[in-house]
């Protein structure tokens, strides 16, 4: 681990100064992801902003329209078990629950889900060539061990995945993140949050220079999905293991009938995946897996596989009917009793 100085900083507009002001600076706050990136010299940053210590980034609260704003400092199991989440937004509640252990939930935050880096094995081993960490060293994965690696939106510079599970949720969701920064505040939506590799792999969303997440918001009309959802991830092993695949499911159902539908993949791309065609093509039709399955196969078009990880486009589409299966049955899939429902 290299050496590196700390700074404590008291507000929103004091850690944005900080960061701004050196460009190898790093925000820290319960450190789950940084800390074993500076042991491994995969980040090397020469200051550590920490930011445990700002009000505004903390606490749960309602928004004026109905919705509710996650500071970004708030642990993952204090959303993963508020009440609030679970009545509203329990696939949140659930896609959360899903990953890391309750030790690594209780101290990991909000803003350090949405901005944590790949598990891709090559970003990890300094040793190997990884255009993420040293951009122009070529891509390890390519050719290499790729079972994890992406299927969709990859590039010929990178096929790492975006690890978390929260994120998932959120993009089913369709959150907003609120962002300050030295020109002051914006919102992104969160499907334009995090980028594709394309040839600039070693960015992996859209912050700018200096700026910082300050919350998560849940809009007020993501609530109708509260009772036809299911987070359904598919692993290598039961327990706390990155996804393979994972599906983020939501339906409204009107007599019978899709009135509306949200699917967001996991373990599969740079990023969580959705596509509105995949969606619109369930609405107005029954609730059936002849339905899902068509949406599954709009879902991962273009996909592509590589040589230990082929497997993950038919896995995609079987763990996409079942999830909308579950979804529509109102039987969500335990986060406590893994085994498939």
């Amino acid at each position: 681990m290299n050496r590196f100085s700390y700074h404590r900083a008291g507000t929103v507009a004091e850690a944005v100064k900080a960061l701004s002001d050196e460009p190898a600076a790093r925000l820290i706050a319960g450190g789950t992801n940084l800390v074993d990136l500076m042991k491994y010299n995969v980040e090397t940053p020469s200051t550590l902003i920490d930011v445990t210590r700002v009000e505004a980034l903390k606490g749960i609260t309602e928004t004026e329209d109905g919705g509710l704003r996650i500071g970004a400092l708030v642990a993952n199991n204090t959303v993963a078990y508020d009440e609030r989440v679970n009545a509203r937004f329990p696939l949140l509640a659930s896609a959360i629950l899903a990953g890391a252990t309750p030790q690594l939930r209780n101290a990991a935050t909000t803003g350090g889900n949405l901005n944590q880096r790949t598990r891709c094995y090559y970003f990890y081993d300094i040793q190997t060539p990884c255009n993420k960490r040293e951009p122009g060293s070529g891509c390890g994965a390519i050719g290499g061990l790729n079972r994890i690696h992406a299927i969709l939106g990859a590039s010929e510079q990178c096929i790492a995945t975006h690890p978390s599970d929260m994120c998932v949720g959120l993009a089913a969701l369709g959150a907003e993140v609120h962002i300050a920064g030295p020109t002051g505040e914006r919102v992104i939506a969160f499907a334009d949050y995090h980028r594709l590799p394309g040839d600039s792999p070693q960015h992996d969303n859209t912050l700018r220079h200096g700026e910082i997440v300050v919350a998560v918001v849940l809009p007020q009309g993501s609530q109708g999905y509260a009772g036809h959802y299911s987070y359904l991830k598919l692993r290598d092993r039961l327990s706390y293991a990155f996804a393979l695949v994972s599906v983020a499911a939501a339906l409204e159902i009107e007599g019978g009938v899709i009135a509306s539908a949200r699917i967001a993949l996991g373990g599969v791309a740079h990023k969580p995946w959705r596509r509105q065609d995949a969606e619109d093509s369930l609405v107005g039709r029954p609730a059936d897996d002849r339905a899902f399955a068509e949406a599954a196969g709009l879902l991962v078009s273009g996909a592509l596989g590589h040589q230990h990880n082929a497997f993950k486009i038919d896995l995609a589409c079987r763990a996409i009917v079942r999830a909308l299966a579950q979804a529509a049955a109102g039987t969500p899939q335990s986060q406590t009793d893994k085994r498939i429902a």
